[in-house]
């Protein structure tokens, strides 16, 4: 079987790309695929992977401290009071993704985002998470999905409610990310940890 878990450095079996960089492997094991609850640790969530949009993940892990000097540590109230100067700050900033559209995405979004009762970001995502009993577990890469019908219904509702950069592969990275889905595969050492 193709795409099943590989053995890491201690010899115990991961998903094959947990494996591939050292970055990736300490990503892998201690927070994908874990719960992520709080507005502001999810709007960092958000924001990243809109920044990865068309690019790799190891490219914004790589400059995610970075991303979180750039940005005050994606607190919401603060990103929201972001001004022009700002813009060109970040547009400046090599140690982020110099990208307008998405700088843009993420001031815009926290401005609509500052608006919301403390909470109420996390309670919106959440409510999408599908029921982990509705989901066997992955046995290979080939059986992990871009897009479900809930990332999809969570990308229409955040845009309904003006958020931007947030299609239905974005959404359902962010629900991978975050714990709302545990695509760990079956025989991946991290899976039990990530299950809720």
């Amino acid at each position: 079987m193709t795409g099943g878990a590989l053995p890491g450095p201690d010899g115990k079996p991961r998903c094959p790309w947990g494996v591939s960089t050292p970055d990736y492997l300490a990503y892998h094991d201690e927070e994908w695929g874990r719960p992520v609850h709080g507005d502001d640790a999810l709007f960092e969530r958000l924001c990243l992977e809109a920044f990865q949009s068309g690019l790799s993940w190891i490219t914004i892990l790589r400059r995610r401290e970075g991303f979180r000097r750039a940005f005050a540590d994606f607190k919401i109230a603060a990103v929201a009071e972001f001004t022009d100067a700002d813009r060109e700050r970040l547009l400046a900033d090599e140690g982020i993704i110099r990208n307008r559209a998405k700088i843009d995405a993420c001031i815009a979004n926290a401005r609509v985002l500052a608006g919301w009762a403390p909470g109420e970001l996390d309670a919106l995502i959440w409510s999408h998470a599908p029921d982990p009993a509705s989901r066997p577990a992955p046995l290979t890469v080939a059986d992990v999905p871009a897009v479900t019908d809930e990332s999809t219904a969570l990308s229409k509702t955040l845009k309904k409610h003006g958020v931007r950069f947030v299609g239905p592969t974005t959404a359902y990275a962010l629900m991978q990310a975050c714990g709302l889905v545990n695509d760990h595969l079956a025989d991946c050492a991290a899976r039990p940890a990530a299950d809720r």
